[in-house]
């Protein structure tokens, strides 16, 4: 089922089994899981935990000490998937379905973490992750698009992502008086006001 995974999908996959070797662990988890998706780098995971007013840091402390409480094996035991991991992964798979999307993405992995039975759900309740919630989360980041190519991560939020949000900040009162600049400000806002032109664009000082 691999091509049915999106890259961050496959990635997560991979760290999962990468962080139950480094353990000596003989199987994969579905807490492997929750670590890898919480330490994504660039991850959409973090951003939905922080959206929903959770701490990431919190949840990758308390899927850590979950891992520490396995059972280890020394010697290079065969690695293999747990029932809960595989359990896991069909039901990402079934909310892929029921979200008409095309790929396994990392919020399906996410939404099926919550709904498991075992301690990686656990540690997702008890932080306060509920899926109705979630889900309602999710559905303001896709704003009605489906997840239809291998990379579709790189597209969600990207003004998040990549730009910076003046406005919020000027609210905050972090940004700095502009001193000198009163034509060019009264001339931004003759332009911005005007329903039929052309808005401005800023480059430079």
């Amino acid at each position: 089922m691999d091509k049915n995974f999106t890259e961050k999908t496959q990635a997560a996959l991979q760290e999962a089994q990468g962080l139950a070797l480094d353990r000596n662990h003989t199987t994969v988890e579905p807490e492997h899981l929750l670590l890898a998706l919480v330490t994504q780098a660039d991850g959409l995971v973090p951003a939905v935990l922080r959206r929903l007013g959770r701490e990431p840091s919190a949840v990758k402390a308390r899927a850590e000490a979950a891992l520490g409480r396995l059972a280890s094996a020394p010697g290079g035991a065969d690695l293999h998937y747990s029932t809960r991991f595989a359990k896991v992964l069909r039901e990402a798979e079934r909310a892929m379905k029921d979200m008409g999307d095309s790929y396994v993405s990392v919020e399906h992995l996410l939404l099926a973490l919550v709904a498991d039975k075992g301690e990686s759900g656990k540690i997702l309740a008890d932080s306060g992750v509920e899926r109705a919630q979630l889900e309602k989360s999710l559905k303001e980041i896709r704003q009605g698009a489906t997840v239809q190519s291998s990379n579709p991560e790189a597209t969600m939020e990207a003004l998040t992502k990549y730009g910076r949000d003046l406005t919020e900040a000027a609210a905050e009162g972090k940004l700095d008086p502009v001193i000198g600049r009163d034509e060019e400000i009264r001339r931004c806002v003759e332009v911005l006001s005007r329903r039929t032109k052309n808005n401005p664009v800023l480059i430079g000082e």
